[in-house]
This record gives structure tokens, sequence and C-alpha cells, in this order.
């Protein structure tokens, strides 16, 4: 079993930045992929960005030029810093962690964090 803490959100007004952490612990295959999704009420999940530990890296159009991923392995904690942050931004952020369990691909999620940006 895998468990995904989540913090670092909160109220922020339109062009400030926030950091969201992510640490997973628990039994976790040395070679997975961490990332981060949001959902916005009425919509669906979608990607943010993610990154495995070999560094593929991958961002949603939405996200380039404007938030940064990054993870330390060591300690199984993926980062998301957001600049320029707009109202649209505003949702419930969940981390998630992927991995193989035998022969089987595995998805953790986080309990979400809220990301509100006021214009």
């Amino acid at each position: 079993q895998v468990q995904l803490v989540e913090s670092g959100g909160g109220l922020v007004q339109a062009g400030g930045s926030l950091r969201l952490s992510c640490a997973a612990s628990g039994s976790i295959f040395t070679i997975n992929v961490m990332g981060w999704y949001r959902q916005a009420p009425g919509n669906e999940r979608e990607l943010v960005a993610q990154k495995s530990t070999g560094g593929s890296t991958n961002y949603a159009d939405f996200a380039k030029g404007r938030f940064t991923i990054s993870r330390d392995n060591a300690e199984n904690t993926v980062y998301l810093q957001m600049n320029s942050l707009k109202p649209e931004d505003t949702a419930i952020y969940y981390c998630y962690l992927l991995h193989y369990e035998s022969t089987s691909l595995r998805d953790y999620w986080g309990q979400g964090t809220q990301v509100t940006v006021s214009s």
C-alpha cells in the first residue's frame, strides 16, 4: 500500500504563486511516476504535470511556462511550483503515484488540496 499526503494549497490572488508538496510513503517501487491532476467544479479531472524517477516530464498546455514540477526521489516527494496563477487555476489538486506491483500497474491518489485564485 502507498499513502500520499499533500500540502501547500490555499488562497492566493491572481498573479501570485503557490507551491504544492506531496509525500509518498509505503511500499513504493523504485521506478515510478508522480504527478498532479486537478479538478474544478463541473469539470473532469485533468493532468497538470507528471515526472518519472528517470526525469521524464510531462506538462499540460495550460501549465507550460507557469508551473514547474520537481521531485526528490530519495524522499518520494513531488512538488508543484505554480506561478502567475489565474482564477481559472482554481481547483482541487490531487497528487498521484503510478508504479508496478508485480506485473500490475497501480495508481494511488492523495486526498486533494484546494487551490483558490481570486481575481
